[in-house]
């Protein structure tokens, strides 16, 4: 009896190991997030960012979304983010994004990462706020959408660090 309550024992707390925090939780280290390698930390966050990089638009965990960041400025050309053709309103080259603030910007300057969906900025920790789809036109970020279809008419909002003032 005794050697069973320790084999629950051992089971419970390997099974505990094995959740990792969530999505959007604070960490210093990836295995803060999981010990499965599943979720790194980006430490570039403030206090970290426990996070999934290179997803796609159906590959992150419940309660978060894909969100895409371009790691350069976008182009003097301007184009439409609803429009999925490239046609009188596309300027960009099909190397290039078309943003949702309407620019373009290379595909190699991409960057998917996990982010906590959130429905206003009391979901996000302190220090972060929800980004709609205005915030992600002003600060970078925004969902990926699936392939072939053009960015959602109502694209999910996340938690994202907000900018000092």
């Amino acid at each position: 009896m005794p050697q069973m309550r320790a084999t629950f024992a051992i089971l419970l707390l390997l099974g505990a190991a094995a959740c990792g925090d969530e999505i959007g939780d604070e960490c210093s280290l990836s295995t803060d997030c999981s010990s499965q390698g599943d979720r790194i930390c980006d430490i570039s966050s403030p206090n970290g960012y426990c996070t999934i990089i290179g997803c796609d638009f159906d590959t992150c965990p419940e309660e978060s979304v894909c969100v895409r960041f371009f790691s350069v400025s976008s182009s003097n050309r301007l184009c439409d983010p609803r429009e999925e053709d490239i046609g009188d309103k596309n300027d960009c080259t099909a190397d290039e994004f078309c943003t949702l603030s309407g620019t373009c910007v290379p595909r190699t300057a991409e960057v998917r990462y996990c982010m906590k969906t959130c429905g206003g900025n009391g979901d996000c920790r302190d220090n972060y706020e929800c980004r709609d789809e205005s915030l992600m036109q002003e600060h970078g970020g925004e969902p990926v959408p699936p392939p072939g279809e053009a960015v959602s008419q109502d694209p999910q909002a996340f938690c994202a660090s907000a900018p000092l003032e």
